[in-house]
């Protein structure tokens, strides 16, 4: 089998109402927004990835074809060689790797899973939020998503003194699992300078977390590459530590688990690692005691990848977006199926590949 082209959509959905969300400060985000690859092979088999549009979508239809054209799909590890290269001089490259997955998966008639070994199972989904909202609303929020099902919630903090909004919604829901994310990892910046913080920040935060209790893990408190301030931060308090999201390579997995930063490795597959490596990241991770629970938070067909991948390693939580209006059916719009969730619980797409089916319009639509 041979890879024969590559075909690049930009998709866009609008927004029933703007949303803001904490990642890029200040901006009022109208639409839902992606590049879809579209790789073919000389046996009529296509695989699909996905990623995030910044400033309307760069165009690497051709380039990609002049790094892929006549390699044999199934040649991961060649592959992502090349796409160190792209890596390199370009934008990151992990999107195309989950196409080679979706191919390879339909060539064998398998789901990706199933090739990592694994077997269909039913994972707990937390509901995702994205904005800073006051208890009030956050405690009306979580009123909803526990008549929907779901047994935890993730929610969004900018400062520190958001430690209160957490107490609020733990003492309104004692028995809900919470996560709580930071955000200070990594930000966009289009209107306003994101809210940073310092050790003493993190630490006075998390040792907040230890009072509040039963909070699963604090994510991202710290710069994504501030490996010794995770370490030291992870000493001090008891609430689990998360990140890495948008890391870039399993390099930096490596050193967090070398320097004991983090409780929890959280690799997307769309923009950190690919499929075949958040797997190694995962098993590694496995290896010293570590939980992986990939960020999925792109689109739908990020979310299959990483779906197939928490499916091969056995994670014990998916992070489900779900923060009106950025909610599945909107996080889904270029997909024939979308991703529901059933009483809390996801399970990975028992179809060939990714699982997932691209409606033709959707394409036609685009060109």
């Amino acid at each position: 089998m041979q890879i024969t082209g590559v075909n690049q959509y930009h998709l866009d959905h609008t927004l029933e109402e703007p949303f803001y969300p904490t990642w890029i400060p200040g901006y009022p985000q109208s639409t839902h927004e992606l590049e879809l690859f579209e790789i073919e092979t000389d046996e009529g088999i296509t695989g699909y990835g996905a990623s995030p549009s910044f400033a309307g979508g760069l165009d690497y239809e051709t380039p990609l074809e002049l790094f892929l054209t006549g390699e044999d799909p199934h040649n991961v590890e060649g592959i992502l060689g090349k796409l160190e290269t792209v890596n390199l001089v370009g934008p990151r490259p992990w999107h195309v790797e989950m196409a080679l997955w979706d191919i390879i998966g339909k060539d064998a008639d398998k789901p990706v899973y199933e090739l990592f070994g694994a077997q269909a199972r039913d994972i707990p989904v937390y509901a995702s939020t994205g904005e800073v909202m006051d208890a009030e609303e956050r405690i009306d929020y979580v009123e909803k998503r526990v008549d929907e099902g779901f047994e935890a919630v993730k929610l969004r903090v900018t400062e520190v003194d958001h430690i209160e909004t957490v107490r609020r919604v733990r003492e309104a829901f004692p028995e809900l699992t919470l996560m709580v994310d930071a955000n200070k990892g990594w930000a966009v910046r289009v209107m306003e300078d994101p809210i940073e913080w310092s050790f003493a920040d993190a630490l006075e935060f998390a040792r907040g977390l230890d009072e509040v209790g039963g909070v699963a893990w604090l994510e991202e408190p710290l710069h994504r590459h501030d490996y010794e301030g995770y370490s030291r931060l992870r000493d001090a308090v008891d609430v689990n530590i998360a990140g890495g999201e948008f890391n870039n390579g399993t390099h930096h997995f490596r050193e967090f688990v070398r320097q004991g930063s983090l409780d929890i490795l959280q690799p997307d597959a769309a923009l950190a690692t690919g499929i075949r490596r958040a797997v190694d990241v995962a098993r590694m991770g496995q290896e010293h005691g570590l939980q992986f629970v990939p960020h999925t938070w792109t689109n739908a067909v990020g979310f299959a990848a990483n779906l197939q991948v928490m499916t091969a390693v056995g994670s014990p939580w998916c992070e489900y977006p779900m923060e009106p209006p950025w909610t599945p059916d909107v996080w889904s719009f270029m997909l024939e199926d979308g991703f529901e969730h059933d009483d809390g619980t996801i399970r990975a797409p028992e179809k060939p590949g990714l699982g997932i089916e691209i409606p033709d319009g959707v394409l036609a639509d685009a060109e």
